[in-house]
């Protein structure tokens, strides 16, 4: 094993039977998340911290204002403006409507801000960082092991973080290398996302077929998300078709604010360079089952860890089969481990569900842990 994995788990901590942990994904996040948590768990700055130093920005500036303040004054295409125009506020002004940010300001603090927590790349080593900062709390508390865990697309990364399969300054690393790999796939505004609700499974996949065939690009199902609910994703006009064919389907179709069109075929061509990503760290097999998104499965070697991974990309999230897959080894207790309670909801109205637990607050946080600890005690 490389010096670089420390492990968090010991021999000796309570092991559950029938608890599961699900790992968030992007749509989750929120300006200040984890803000409370921060206050009661020193580990959870720390845990930002590490993440931040692996990537070279301040995540946790992110996180809790939705902006990055990066230096800008030194570089050459902010520096040679403010040099020739440094007296004139007005020609300033002309300068920065021009290139749609402050140049005054960057002249006068050497600082630009922007928002960045929607933005794909920064979104997702931010999620990750705040679902692991939680998973260390957790064990911090004592917290019980579960015996399976679970991502929603990015959360798969950060369920391999917690299983110990892969690093968090690794992990980030890929993650924000993902993000940008898959924001250049497809160009701003050409790719789009929906959800169908009220439709089964076979009527909207059968729905993208159909609306993939009218010219306006291609559309497939990206997320089984529960009964009644998919996600669609792909070109942005083959999607608005595919919305109006649900409705006159007599289902509802939502318009969802992503920058990307994930886990479609229009990923695929950033799959050879994330490859080289993912290739470039070092993996282990998890030693806490992880279940896939692609076929619903265990890996059982690396390779097929990493195949999964670089298929996630441009294949469908298998979530509710994810879940039928925990119905079927016996879990009846699931807890999120991230910011919001989004999984909570997709799960807490299934049969076999007795609880959902999410953490994303002081109170959610120690009742989950209190509960949890009862249960499998």
């Amino acid at each position: 094993m490389s010096s670089s994995f420390q492990s968090l788990l010991s021999d000796s901590q309570q092991r559950a039977t029938q608890t599961a942990f699900v790992f968030p994904g992007q749509g989750s996040q929120k300006v200040g998340m984890l803000a409370e948590l921060a206050e009661k768990y020193p580990s959870i700055r720390s845990t930002f911290q590490e993440a931040s130093d692996a990537l070279g920005f301040d995540l946790w500036q992110i996180a809790q204002s939705g902006e990055h303040l990066d230096r800008h004054l030194d570089q050459t295409e902010f520096t040679q403006p403010a040099l020739k125009y440094p007296s004139i506020r007005s020609t300033f002004q002309e300068a920065s409507d021009a290139l749609g940010f402050d140049l005054w300001q960057i002249a006068q603090s050497g600082e630009h801000l922007d928002r960045h927590l929607d933005q794909t790349e920064f979104t997702q080593p931010a999620l990750l960082t705040a679902s692991i900062a939680l998973w260390r709390v957790w064990l911090e508390q004592g917290g019980v092991v579960p015996k399976y865990m679970a991502g929603h697309s990015l959360g798969e990364y950060s369920a391999l973080v917690a299983a110990e399969a892969m690093t968090l300054s690794d992990a980030v690393k890929l993650v924000n290398r993902r993000g940008q790999l898959m924001q250049q796939a497809v160009p701003h505004g050409q790719g789009s996302m929906a959800a169908i609700l009220g439709l089964s499974d076979e009527q909207v996949v059968e729905l993208c077929e159909a609306s993939s065939q009218v010219g306006a690009g291609q559309v497939e199902a990206a997320n089984f998300n529960a009964k009644g609910q998919v996600v669609i994703a792909g070109d942005a006009e083959a999607v608005q078709v595919a919305m109006t064919n649900a409705k006159e389907m007599s289902g509802k179709a939502i318009v969802l604010p992503v920058s990307v069109p994930s886990h479609c075929r229009l990923m695929k061509g950033a799959s050879a360079q994330f490859s080289d990503a993912l290739n470039a760290i070092e993996l282990q097999l998890p030693k806490i089952a992880v279940i896939n998104n692609v076929n619903a499965a265990v890996a059982t070697n690396i390779d097929g860890l990493k195949q999964a991974l670089i298929n996630q990309l441009y294949q469908p999230v298998q979530w509710t089969k994810t879940l039928d897959k925990f119905e079927q080894n016996g879990i009846h207790y699931l807890v999120e481990c991230g910011s919001g309670n989004v999984l909570s909801n997709l799960a807490k109205r299934l049969a076999f569900v007795e609880k959902v637990f999410p953490t994303d607050t002081v109170a959610r946080f120690d009742d989950a842990l209190q509960q949890i600890k009862a249960i499998e005690a």
